[in-house]
């Protein structure tokens, strides 16, 4: 209901809407009752007519109120459900990427779209819809008993039997509607990872067993919709039973009137159309319900998503112009899970304009520490400065905006080449995009593409070469003109030919700029002011790359495992 707020006179309005629906949905009956024990018993056709034109009028003024409460209900759904998924995905954007870790991104897009969408039905079909029924049940009893209570205590005998089938009923929908929701998460969380995935499925020969996982999956999804299907199979035939013994009492009951002369033949009629429109509201009910049920469904998981508290924390109000680029480690712990450290007791600086690398086997630390500078992820223990501030003090857009980071696995969104540089950043020219591909070696190749700038990049770039892509990602860090360079394994997806060209650009890059570098090519850091060596989170040794060979401990055996290898 906050999200109803912004729009409230439509609210209203639709309310307003509701209660004339339902009044003008009551009122054919009784006219009728009217017309037959007033004006055709009494043989004037003046009448007859004059209220046939009411009849006529009411009709009209009904369909309108009733084409008026269905646009006004589905348009304040969708601008609610506009609202919500708005905040939802400013919301996703605000987590810390341990949240991505164990979050599947199937179950993401179900939550941010289906979920939503659900919603929407609510607004539009389910909450206003449901309470015109129960108005236009109010109306109904009320003009039965303004027009013969024995009739109507006869009608509403059936009521009891009715209203705990619908009880059973909605109980059971609303745990088979929850695990209908589940499954569907389930299948999109398997579709997504699997089409992300297909290579690695064809390579390995896979299409079988990854087609029984998605079958059974799959089955689970038919196996709780059925459930449902069961239900509404089994409920409606009761009410239908239930309505036409309401109609027969009625009719045997009133048949015993008309011969005694106390229940008029206007009364049976009008009794006999309103049983018709009681029972039709009340089954109504048991679909809105099944809406309001589905709608709750999605509005817990969605709930769920927006009070999740792992959010970045940016409380920093710090955000200088430009930085320095002094970067200092002091004692810093950090676990991704909170109890397996993979930093432990890191410590390090780095002055402006040097470069540090890291260097060590997988799982070392590496990434972490590039992770951390970046506040992908918070320390546990410990203290990251630049130029002498606590991490914490930055302004996060500020401190991410100083801060060029080029990945080995890089990632690139569907749409032109010169999006995925700027990534939308409308302050960037195509003067700047050229300069920083003439600067990485990256101009040639994007010349000869069919539109240049604007050739269109598939999903994840499934269209370029991975070198291709990984130069894009160099001229993407190039026009940020950051003073912090982080380059995590930056050339190890690149030909040899490729990494001797753009090795020259990485120094132009780094010129007057802090950089730190992850790479397993011991080559390319060789003139590095500072090289760390990590193993299982600690420091093992720290040094220039000559200080480190005459060392002899373990980057030269690194070093001399590499050039063997060679």
């Amino acid at each position: 209901m906050t999200y109803v707020r912004p729009y409230r006179r439509v609210f209203y309005f639709l309310i307003f809407l509701t209660i004339a629906t339902a009044a003008l949905g009551t009122l054919r009956p009784f006219l009728i009752q009217k017309m037959v024990d007033v004006s055709i018993d009494q043989g004037d056709m003046v009448g007859v007519n004059r209220m046939f034109i009411w009849l006529i009028g009411l009709l009209v003024a009904h369909t309108i109120v009733s084409y008026l409460q269905t646009y006004y209900g589905g348009w304040l759904g969708q601008y609610i459900v506009r609202d919500i998924r708005v905040d939802l995905y400013k919301h996703i954007l605000d987590l810390r990427l341990k949240f991505f870790d164990r979050t599947p991104i199937g179950v993401l897009v179900t939550r941010n779209i289906s979920d939503v969408e659900t919603l929407s039905d609510v607004f539009s079909e389910g909450l206003a819809a449901m309470i015109g029924d129960i108005l236009q049940l109010v109306f109904i009893i009320g003009f039965m008993f303004y027009i013969d209570w024995r009739l109507t205590l006869v009608s509403l005998s059936v009521i009891p039997p009715l209203l705990f089938s619908t009880y059973v009923f909605k109980e059971k929908v609303k745990k088979s509607f929850q695990e209908v929701r589940t499954a569907v998460a389930s299948l999109n969380s398997f579709v997504q990872e699997h089409l992300t995935g297909m290579s690695v499925v064809q390579i390995f020969n896979n299409e079988d067993r990854e087609l029984q996982k998605f079958e059974k999956i799959n089955q689970e999804h038919t196996r709780a919709n059925i459930k449902s299907v069961l239900y509404y199979s089994v409920y409606y035939p009761v009410a239908e039973v239930l309505g036409a013994v309401g109609i027969g009492l009625l009719v045997w009951y009133a048949a015993q009137g008309q011969i005694e002369g106390t229940i008029t033949k206007g009364a049976l009629i009008a009794f006999i159309l309103y049983n018709g429109l009681f029972f039709r509201p009340i089954r109504q009910i048991a679909d809105r319900f099944n809406t309001l049920q589905l709608g709750l469904v999605s509005t817990e998981r969605l709930l769920k998503l927006l009070d999740s508290k792992e959010l970045i924390a940016d409380n920093g109000t710090y955000a200088p112009p430009t930085l320095r680029g002094d970067v200092r480690f002091d004692h810093v712990w950090f676990a991704y899970n909170e109890e397996n450290y993979v930093l432990k007791d890191i410590n390090f600086e780095v002055q402006a304009g040097q470069t540090i690398a890291f260097v060590g086997a997988t799982g070392a630390g590496k990434t972490s520490i590039i992770n951390l500078l970046s506040r992908f992820y918070d320390i546990n223990k410990g203290t990251i400065s630049i130029d002498g501030h606590d991490l914490q003090e930055y302004d996060l857009k500020a401190l991410r905006q100083q801060i060029g980071v080029v990945l080995q696995d890089v990632f690139l969104f569907a749409g032109s080449i010169a999006d995925n540089i700027t990534l939308g950043n409308k302050d960037i020219t195509e003067e700047q995009i050229w300069e920083a591909a003439e600067l990485v070696g990256a101009r040639r190749f994007i010349e000869r593409l069919p539109g240049g700038l604007h050739y269109q990049v598939m999903e994840r770039g499934a269209t370029l070469s991975v070198g291709q892509r990984q130069l894009i990602s160099f001229v993407r860090a190039m026009v940020y003109q950051p003073r912090i360079i982080i380059l995590d394994e930056a050339t190890s997806s690149v030909d040899s030919e490729t990494e001797e060209l753009i090795q020259a650009a990485i120094d132009k890059l780094m010129e007057g700029r802090t950089s730190l570098v992850i790479a397993h090519r011991l080559s390319t850091i060789q003139k590095a002011d500072r090289i760390i060596v990590l193993d299982r989170g600690e420091i093992q040794e720290s040094g220039t790359h000559e200080e480190l060979l005459r060392r002899g401990g373990f980057y030269a055996q690194l070093y001399q495992m590499q050039y063997v290898n060679e």
